[in-house]
């Protein structure tokens, strides 16, 4: 928070900020804020008017539908969309298999950050082809 919001929002700090305020100034202060808020309420006023509009709309809509005997589903059988779960992606296959000197068998797709005992065999002068499977 600001150091202006702290003081507007705190009663003692805001009394001492405004000590030296004459007082047709302040009155001037008080309508200004006054107004503010006015205008913050009729924007309140005016979006929860807009909301409950869209809600009677949905109802309406959602009569009408019922009424016709349709369901939500049969609106997302027309655009193609279905409840069916997504089929799961196969696994990319492995392209590359090394053994490490530590016995330990690596394996690579060829896609992605190549790992580390591939990048030191290919240091050691060995090739990719080496170890396709």
């Amino acid at each position: 928070m600001s150091e202006f919001l702290a003081t507007l929002t705190h009663g003692r700090k805001l009394q001492g900020a405004v000590k030296e305020l004459p007082l047709d100034e302040l009155k001037l202060v008080a309508e200004k804020l006054q107004n503010i808020i006015e205008k913050r309420q009729q924007k309140e006023a005016e979006l929860q008017q807009l909301q409950q509009q869209k809600k009677q709309k949905i109802e309406e809509l959602r009569q009408q539908i019922e009424d016709a005997g349709l369901d939500l589903s049969d609106f997302e059988a027309l655009n193609g969309k279905t409840s069916k779960p997504a089929k799961p992606q196969k696994k990319r296959p492995v392209k590359y298999r090394i053994k490490g000197d530590d016995g330990q068998i690596t394996e690579w797709t060829g896609i992605g950050r190549m790992p580390v005992v591939f990048t030191k065999a290919l240091k050691a002068g060995k090739s990719l082809e080496d170890f396709s499977i």
